[in-house]
């Protein structure tokens, strides 16, 4: 994982405007959430089955994350690599996903897998976190 010093650090917002947003610059709201935080993923680069992601955790300071009018806070952004298995799933518990369909998808192999030229991953994430202030400065207050 490599932190990243960002002016969107401590900014705050409303949860519909930002989302909004974000997804016009390439970025989708994780569906693993909570009602109280959450995060936005954007992809730097894919290869097989390494992502690499820029991700940026959200606070909610009133409101819920299921609601637009949730008021929410940024913490410290981050670039992130998983690395899954693009293979067939053989372990234990495969019959019974085939067969039930409980277990949609994999367990990464590394959530939180090796990157290799940190500059460069730094240098992308800081870039896509400059694309999206440029586009929500105005709504951002500190």
């Amino acid at each position: 994982m490599i932190k990243l010093q960002s002016e969107i650090e401590g900014k705050r917002a409303y949860f519909g405007i930002v989302k909004d947003l974000f997804d016009l610059n390439g970025c989708s709201f994780c569906s693993n959430f909570d009602y109280h935080q959450g995060k936005f993923d954007a992809v730097l680069w894919r290869e097989g089955g390494e992502t690499i992601y820029l991700r940026v955790p959200i606070n909610v300071l009133e409101g819920a994350l299921d609601h637009s009018n949730a008021y929410i806070e940024f913490g410290t952004p981050y670039v992130i690599k998983h690395v899954v298995n693009i293979g067939l799933d053989y372990d234990e518990h495969s019959l019974l996903t085939a067969t039930t369909g409980l277990t949609q998808f994999q367990e990464p192999i590394d959530k939180d897998g090796y990157i290799k030229d940190k500059s460069r991953w730094a240098m992308a994430g800081e870039e896509k976190i400059n694309s999206i202030m440029n586009s929500i400065t105005i709504l951002l207050s500190s």
